[in-house]
């Protein structure tokens, strides 16, 4: 697989039809279809890029009015999808960099500029499930890095308009650190 698709819609019926659409219209396979908080539904699919592109641009057409949020990354960083499926093990934090936002969509694609602008590692990827919609992501590495990862990350984030807030933390306390992964 060398690139991934996502359609988020604010409809869970329309979400469906849009996930059938785009696994019919290219040689892709559906990585995740399913409902997000606050009544969304997220479809990734992925494949070569043409296939995915297309299966991207036929779900955006299908969702219509219901589209939240959409992006397609060419050559995903080897470090997202781990992150979606749980924690990556690190062993010491030396600053912890937050990025959160209003869109699954944008935290995977906000994430994937984060790690390919700064040597971080993302830690974990938290996407809409019992926040209300709202998703974070977890960086660390050093402070200088972090920050411009986070900053990379807010900024694609800001521009789509989906941006909720950023933070990094020099020395997060471990007790703390504990409790996010």
């Amino acid at each position: 697989m060398h690139s991934i698709g996502l359609i988020e819609t604010s409809s869970i019926a329309k979400g469906i039809e849009v996930g059938d659409t785009m696994a019919k219209t290219a040689n892709v396979s559906i990585l995740t279809a399913k409902t997000i908080c606050p009544g969304k539904y997220i479809v990734m699919v992925g494949g070569e890029v043409a296939a995915v592109n297309a299966s991207v641009a036929q779900g955006e057409a299908t969702a219509g009015s219901t589209l939240v949020d959409r992006f397609v990354i060419a050559n995903i960083h080897a470090s997202i999808l781990p992150a979606i499926s749980g924690v990556t093990v690190v062993d010491q934090v030396q600053a912890l960099g937050i990025l959160e936002t209003f869109s699954v969509a944008t935290m995977i694609d906000a994430a994937d500029v984060a790690v390919k602008a700064a040597d971080v590692t993302c830690l974990r990827l938290h996407l809409a499930f019992g926040i209300g919609g709202k998703c974070y992501g977890l960086f660390t590495g050093n402070v200088a890095s972090v920050d411009a990862a986070v900053k990379a990350g807010a900024e694609l984030a800001g521009e789509k308009g989906m941006l909720v807030q950023r933070v990094v933390i020099p020395r997060p306390h471990g007790e703390m650190l504990a409790q996010l992964v």
